[in-house]
């Protein structure tokens, strides 16, 4: 899978999932855009992307906020050449609180974050592509996206609704060349959790000590495969997706979690 100069748009690159994810489309060859709401974090991937041979720039975005998007995508187009993928990746954790001790704010701002940032992203990436019958659509959701558990009321709500909005858009825009696919991690160790708690701000109660902090021991017993996955494991997928080997597949959510929710 050798990307051979494709543009490829990935958001909350600064770190985590985002981050490894850019790494490896640079590997193969891929023009990476890397945009994060953290500009210095964005400029550090881009910077170890380009340090190891690829090429690779850094935007500044909330991505949550179409203006800022559109920005960023227009100059990435510009620097880099023709949209050919676009991984809408950008994500944050809602506390792991349910409905009665959530506050509208809190709810909103993951909904905007992890929910309609995907719906902007996939509009502006329709923008590029629709004009040239071709393209790659990736979405971030997650394990949480298909049963009840894995996270708090909006962040569960959020990523059912990525995966819904996934199968809409495959069913619409594969005739015209685009293919839309989901990714669901299953328990990936990044600093997520801390990186929420930061951009929710200090009106969010200390989200560290909530949701499931399994020993290895419980990994073990929970999935499987009996460990946690990696960033690799994720980016790997993601590229899998984007690939010309991956035409024939669309509107599938492609969950990466140790046979977790086989079980």
């Amino acid at each position: 899978m050798n990307f051979n100069g494709r543009l490829a748009v990935v958001t909350g690159a600064g770190s985590g999932l985002g981050r490894g994810i850019a790494h490896l489309f640079g590997e193969r060859g891929a023009k990476v855009a890397v945009i994060d709401l953290d500009e210095q974090a964005a400029q550090k991937t881009a910077q170890t992307i380009a340090d190891s041979g690829g090429t690779a720039r850094a935007y500044r975005a909330d991505v949550s906020k179409s203006a800022d998007f559109d920005a960023a995508i227009s100059a990435a187009v510009a620097d880099l050449g023709p949209l050919e993928i676009m991984v809408n990746n950008a994500g944050i954790l809602d506390g792991y609180f349910d409905v009665d001790e959530m506050d509208e704010a809190l709810w909103r701002r993951v909904i905007d974050v992890d929910l309609s940032s995907v719906f902007i992203g996939c509009k502006r990436a329709l923008r590029e592509m629709l004009p040239r019958n071709r393209g790659r659509i990736i979405n971030m959701a997650s394990v949480a996206g298909l049963n009840g558990t894995g996270g708090g009321a909006a962040y569960i709500a959020a990523k059912h609704g990525v995966v819904g909005l996934t199968k809409q858009m495959a069913v619409t825009y594969a005739a015209r060349g685009i293919t839309v696919n989901a990714v669901c991690p299953g328990a990936i160790p990044t600093d997520l959790r801390a990186h929420s708690q930061k951009i929710l701000g200090e009106g969010v109660p200390d989200m560290s000590g909530r949701g499931v902090n399994a020993s290895e021991d419980q990994i073990r017993a929970l999935i499987p495969i009996g460990r946690r996955g990696q960033v690799e494991d994720i980016a790997s997928a993601v590229c899998y997706l984007a690939s010309d080997e991956a035409g024939y597949m669309t509107g599938h959510t492609m969950v990466v979690d140790g046979g977790w929710r086989a079980k």
